[in-house]
């Protein structure tokens, strides 16, 4: 078997072509710079994020749009809009007062970002913690943790924050249930072609 014809390993087979890659920051941090890999394709990504005072490793953001139609793309009867801000930061250990800062800056940062309208269908804040383990108290906190506001009862769509902590070494995760972006972290859980990608699978449960 020639070289070239040898099964690739998983991080070199999921790694994009570099043309791909220009513009997108690298990160120092070997395990962050892979799960970018993941997200560069639908997030706009950038390194050292600060906001409110709060540092993150990295930070993301998709938006999402959907038309409705009657019988014609030119009559247009509803645009709703679909934003997800990711924020993920290396920390030494998982603990409460880590996701009381992440929840209590997702409420300021909704009241801030959010112009509520008919137009707004959701804007999702994702607080991920890389820490080196997942106390069993923390796991059972962010499993069960659910972070979504209607706004208006909903007519002008909705905010959640959504919480995720994974420790690499021990390919250990735990997210709440609608952090669909979870599933770039899994870097030991490779993404088969045949399943749906992330994109997918945040845009099937936005309905879009």
């Amino acid at each position: 078997m020639d070289a070239d014809d040898a099964p690739k390993t998983e991080p070199e087979a999921e790694r994009p072509p570099l043309e791909a890659c220009e513009g997108v920051p690298n990160w120092d941090d070997e395990y962050v710079d892979r799960v970018s890999d993941r997200l560069m394709h639908n997030y706009d990504l950038e390194k050292e994020y600060s906001v409110e005072g709060e540092v993150f490793t990295l930070y993301g953001q998709m938006a999402l749009s959907s038309k409705k139609h009657f019988l014609h793309p030119a009559l247009s009867l509803a645009e709703h809009e679909s934003t997800e801000h990711l924020f993920v930061r290396r920390v030494d250990r998982a603990d409460d007062r880590t996701l009381d800062r992440f929840v209590e800056l997702g409420e300021r940062l909704a009241e801030e970002w959010i112009d509520p309208d008919e137009e707004h269908f959701s804007t999702d804040f994702t607080f991920v913690a890389v820490a080196p383990s997942i106390p069993e108290e923390i796991r059972d906190r962010v499993s069960g943790f659910d972070g979504r506001t209607l706004l208006k009862y909903g007519y002008h769509g909705h905010y959640e924050i959504n919480l995720a902590v994974v420790a690499p070494e021990s390919e250990d995760l735990v997210a709440s249930e609608n952090a669909d972006v979870a599933t770039a972290f899994r870097l030991w859980d490779p993404i088969e072609r045949e399943e749906p990608g992330i994109l997918d699978l945040i845009s099937r449960r936005l309905q879009l």
